[in-house]
């Protein structure tokens, strides 16, 4: 099929959004291409599409585990076998996931960063018979990004194994400086090809408020905008308080981060998009991969860290072309925080080096072993246990993942899985000699196709229905028949993980690289000094500013932000207040008084000038205008 009969079969598009078709070219042609397409501008069928009409699979390099599966099971509906890999999952279902991409009939095979370079992968790479390289999130490459993940820096390895294959790298925001950086990193060629989409948004009106009540502002911006919304915030207690207020003014509101086990997050998220829920009050963990074309107004109830991610955020309302608010409420308090956050945000390098050995006595890590090992993390019983800051120890656990030494995932969950390790004599034998546990055998068998040679995804929950057993029992016998080497089960795991990417280092000779942090330290200070200009900025256009922040020159006022509309409101002098305000408050009381006779009394002053003193004095309650016009001053 030709690409637009691909689109038009699985996706029921008749044409590509601006700048897909261009881009899925370049990469037909063969050209290391990048794209720059704002949240919501379809940066997935850029991939898709091309992979779709080319022999062999495309490799998907995400970060993103929630987003990889939901990316997979929406291609498994259109009915285009897909697969995916992330840490995490147990070796013996990598190696069938790995089996079936390089044997099976599959377009797309889904895969975590850190999995690129380990062993097994490499076995199976050059059966897989790669069409395209597609790097999702690219912005991630780049130190100088504002979500460096050092894992994206080992990509470009994979082009020695893959030498005629293009790379199609995509993001929704990237200054000129990480533009630059992602196709240095991922060594494109002479021939590459970079598209941008305009950061216009003509339909997405940007406002900014200092208010002393936060909470009334945005039961007020609810109360006027209709419709679906999400309220962003930064703190998962704020999100918990702030739906608790909506709720209780009678607007239906939940709340969502990632502290959430997957099934409540599962939940809340479908009941938002299916309009259940009007207001989804959330931490950045919400919206990634959320194509819900009709959210009216996104409020940010913080300031967030930089446009980067205000940009993207913001963008998620309006995607159906139709009128919608971005609105960024804050106070100078908030201000001041941000600028000291890059001492908060970047530890001393003596504290990291305390915090990584504290990590390795927690989780009773041998020196020099450890490498590629994930455990259970709580960071809270840890903190508590170490007697250390929290904050201190995120943001020491984010550097040492910057310098490749640890992968921490706090959105975690990873369901059961079995699959039987013992040869069908031996199971027989075992049947006959613990028959209590025989019918849960004959239910795995029964109930998963292929369990026998592959591990298979199992839900303790059908199987007690199944067997009509209580679930608990069910656990308690998969684990005895595990213990006798008949099984290897994996029970479901929903805790946040940690993953050495390193064996662990001995005390003494510790070490990160100093410049690359102290680089990366000024590259936040200077994006958390643009996202303040853009707050205190009352003049330039909304739209505009964030354009020239990723270098976009071309983007016209948009004419509907705060600082456009105050722009076209003409300013009245106070002696001009005083005349127009003082004409018609003693006029009105002499006599009857309509508009047209103001207006036609003050010919000689602007006539915009005299109605907005009239809708100020009104406002206030100082006048009253009748539906005829006519003025009557009140008290």
């Amino acid at each position: 099929m030709s690409i637009h009969e691909i689109l038009k079969n699985y996706w029921g598009f008749d044409n590509f959004r601006p700048l897909q078709e261009e881009i899925i070219t370049s990469v037909l042609e063969g050209k290391d291409t990048l794209a720059i397409l704002p949240t919501g501008g379809g940066k997935s069928v850029c991939f898709q599409v091309p992979a779709m009409a080319k022999e062999g699979l495309c490799l998907v390099v995400s970060p993103l585990i929630a987003l990889m599966k939901d990316q997979v099971e929406n291609l498994k509906r259109k009915g285009i076998p897909s697969l995916a890999i992330y840490s995490g999952m147990p070796f013996l279902e990598i190696k069938k996931t790995l089996q079936n991409a390089a044997y099976g009939n599959y377009k797309f095979l889904y895969v975590s960063p850190e999995r690129l370079e380990t062993n097994l992968f490499l076995e199976y790479l050059p059966a897989l018979n790669i069409n395209l390289l597609a790097v999702d999130e690219a912005h991630c490459i780049s130190q100088w990004g504002y979500d460096f993940r050092p894992p994206y820096t080992r990509i470009a390895a994979l082009r020695e194994h893959l030498p005629a294959v293009p790379v199609l790298a995509l993001t929704a925001s990237a200054t000129r400086p990480v533009q630059d950086d992602i196709c240095d990193k991922l060594l494109f060629g002479k021939t590459q090809q970079r598209f941008r989409q305009s950061f216009e948004r003509p339909n997405l009106s940007y406002s900014v408020f200092n208010v002393p009540s936060k909470q009334n502002k945005l039961l007020e911006i609810l109360r006027n905008v209709k419709g679906t919304a999400i309220v962003y915030c930064k703190s998962r207690k704020h999100t918990t308080e702030i739906a608790g207020l909506l709720r209780m003014n009678n607007i239906p509101a939940d709340f969502y981060h990632a502290g959430l086990n997957n099934e409540e997050r599962n939940n809340r998220q479908e009941n938002w998009i299916n309009n259940k829920t009007r207001v989804i009050v959330c931490t950045s963990a919400f919206g990634m991969g959320i194509d819900k074309p009709d959210v009216r107004v996104v409020v940010h109830y913080d300031v967030p860290d930089c446009l980067e991610n205000y940009y993207q955020e913001a963008g998620r309302a309006g995607r159906d072309g139709k009128r919608a608010y971005a609105v960024l409420l804050f106070n100078d308090k908030e201000l001041e925080n941000l600028q000291e956050q890059v001492d908060i945000r970047f530890p001393k390098e003596e504290e990291i080096k305390q915090v990584y050995i504290a990590i390795m006595n927690h989780l009773q890590v041998p020196a020099g072993a450890g490498e590629g090992v994930s455990y259970d993390f709580d960071i809270a019983t840890f903190t508590t246990a170490f007697k250390l800051n929290i904050l201190t120890v995120t943001y020491a656990i984010k550097a040492l993942e910057q310098e490749g030494i640890v992968s921490y995932n706090e959105v975690f969950f990873n369901p059961s899985s079995v699959v039987f390790t013992t040869s069908k004599d031996e199971l027989a034998d075992f049947e006959k000699q613990h028959p209590e546990l025989e019918p849960l055998v004959k239910g795995l068998l029964r109930s998963y196709e292929g369990i026998f040679d592959f591990p298979a995804i199992v839900y303790e929950s059908r199987l007690a229905k199944f067997l009509q057993q209580d679930i608990a029992k069910i656990k308690t016998d998969l684990k005895k028949i595990n213990d006798h080497g008949i099984i290897s089960y994996m029970p479901q795991k929903d805790m946040p993980q940690i993953f050495l990417l390193q064996n662990r280092m001995y005390a003494d000779n510790y070490m990160v690289n100093n410049t690359n942090y102290l680089n990366r330290r000024k590259s936040f200070e200077e994006r958390a000094m643009a996202m303040i200009a853009y707050i205190t900025e009352s003049k330039i256009c909304r739209s505009k500013q964030i354009a020239a922040y990723f270098n976009d020159d071309k983007v016209k006022p948009c004419g509907i932000c705060d600082n456009c509309i105050n722009e076209k409101v003409i300013h009245v002098s106070t002696e001009e207040f005083n005349n127009i305000s003082g004409y018609i408050l003693e006029q009105a009381k002499l006599s009857s008084l309509n508009s047209r006779q103001v207006l036609a009394a003050l010919k000689s002053i602007n006539k915009q000038k005299v109605w907005q003193v009239m809708d100020y004095l009104q406002a206030e309650r100082k006048i009253e205008v009748d539906k005829e016009g006519y003025i009557s001053v009140i008290g």
